[in-house]
């Protein structure tokens, strides 16, 4: 799986002229190998173990990127990232998360729910992107 996810965005950047570059995609590989959302600062000890020196802003610039191109997701309450697990576009994301193991599960709804919808139309507000985070203990550790 691993493998299929770096060609896919390999083939993602090619497909739109985007740089295909050493840290940005060791920076991928690093999410996308991890069972866990990961911190910048955890991805930047990693990535001490393949790069010469890297800093701070190398991360982060990467995180971006993949993150604009979503093929990651940042988990606004842990302040950690995670790979995209959908095998398409979607404005809004869902996750799951184990406040005991840390665990996160992708819920893939991908539409709001017709309630906010409705908030949101009511309120005249435009929407540009949505997050939800439901916390709460998964089943291996009840």
């Amino acid at each position: 799986m691993l493998k299929n996810y770096l060609q896919k965005a390999f083939e993602y950047c090619v497909q739109n002229k985007l740089r295909w570059t050493r840290p940005r995609a060791q920076v991928l590989e690093i999410i996308a190998a991890s069972s866990k959302p990961l911190t910048a600062y955890e991805i930047l000890t990693r990535l001490t173990t393949t790069l010469n020196k890297p800093n701070p802003p190398t991360v982060y610039r990467a995180l971006e990127f993949w993150k604009e191109h979503r093929f990651i997701h940042r988990i606004e309450s842990l302040n950690a990232y995670f790979m995209c697990a959908a095998d398409h576009q979607h404005q809004g994301s869902q996750f799951l998360i184990c406040d005991n193991c840390g665990d996160v599960i992708e819920a893939h709804i991908c539409a709001l729910p017709h309630a906010l919808q409705e908030r949101v139309a009511n309120n005249s507000f435009k929407l540009s992107r949505w997050n939800f985070e439901v916390h709460g203990i998964c089943s291996d550790c009840r």
